[in-house]
């Protein structure tokens, strides 16, 4: 229904942003993370939205950069996995960090959210991989610049192959992770790797 709000931030409270847009005062829920990125009543911020439609209620939720929306759409498509579990982890870990805990099989991490249990983390990260396997396998596994088949295999230790799994796990192409990355210091940590991979994706929006 909306794909972003823009105006003026009148309010914020816990989970909680009020946006002025054209005299209308929007109400969001939002991450701990998005929050932490609206410092200053009076500014001018965008925010990506979703609309969430329940029987008891309308929610509408925010979201700072299109790669944390991207991350609540795949995790609230995880069976069990609802707005508030999906707002749970994405308050503790930013896309980039979910990203590599996915890709990297860490449901340690993603259990570390508040009413998010072992079970429910480690079911986070299998259906997303095999989503993500599914998804994008023929990629994966694709022909090489000379014609000649090749199996793409991901270093265990920080590498632009384990940036662009972890940008492919935020709904990308390969394609797309690529472009995105080239260019980028491969010396720097992978976080900080995916981080100027998206920034560079959001200028082109």
């Amino acid at each position: 229904m909306f794909y972003y709000i823009k105006g003026e931030l009148v309010m914020t409270d816990m989970q909680t942003a009020v946006v002025d847009c054209g005299g209308v005062g929007y109400k969001l829920t939002v991450s701990t993370n998005t929050l932490s990125h609206l410092t200053r009543i009076g500014e001018k911020v965008c925010l990506y939205t979703h609309f969430y439609i329940r029987e008891d209620a309308l929610d509408l939720l925010g979201f700072y950069s299109e790669a944390e929306l991207s991350a609540f759409k795949l995790l609230i498509s995880v069976s069990g996995i609802g707005p508030k579990a999906a707002m749970a982890i994405l308050s503790i870990m930013t896309p980039e960090k979910f990203a590599l805990a996915v890709s990297s099989g860490d449901a340690k991490s993603i259990a570390k959210a508040q009413g998010v249990g072992g079970k429910t983390a480690a079911r986070v990260v299998l259906e997303l991989k095999d989503k993500i396997a599914k998804t994008f396998g023929a990629e994966l596994s694709g022909a090489s610049e000379d014609g000649a088949d090749t199996e793409i295999e991901f270093s265990p230790m920080g590498s632009v192959e384990e940036a662009v799994s972890a940008l492919m796990v935020l709904g990308y192409t390969r394609q797309e992770a690529k472009a995105a990355l080239k260019g980028v210091d491969p010396l720097l940590s992978l976080e900080e790797m995916i981080t100027a991979a998206l920034r560079k994706m959001s200028t082109k929006f």
